[in-house]
């Protein structure tokens, strides 16, 4: 009868702290990992391939020219 009786295992009095401690600290920090490698390919890889895409196409003598003739420079006079 001895064998069938199974012994429930003693509460964990000491060190209970410090251990949920340690637990919630590993999965914190694997959490943010995840977090910023989710963040750099999701956002900021997206958006470095706009801002490529974009200057890409820019011509900044055409944008300069478009603003000076519309008049809102003081130095140069529109080709008007």
């Amino acid at each position: 009868m001895s064998d069938a009786v199974s012994k429930t295992p003693k509460p964990q009095l000491r060190g209970l702290l410090h251990n949920q401690i340690k637990r919630n600290l590993i999965w914190a920090c694997g959490m943010c990992f995840v977090a910023a490698v989710a963040q750099k390919f999701l956002v900021n890889d997206h958006r470095q391939n706009i801002y490529a895409e974009f200057y890409k196409k820019y011509d900044i003598n055409k944008e300069f020219n478009k603003i000076r003739n519309k008049g809102l420079f003081d130095s140069c006079e529109p080709d008007n």
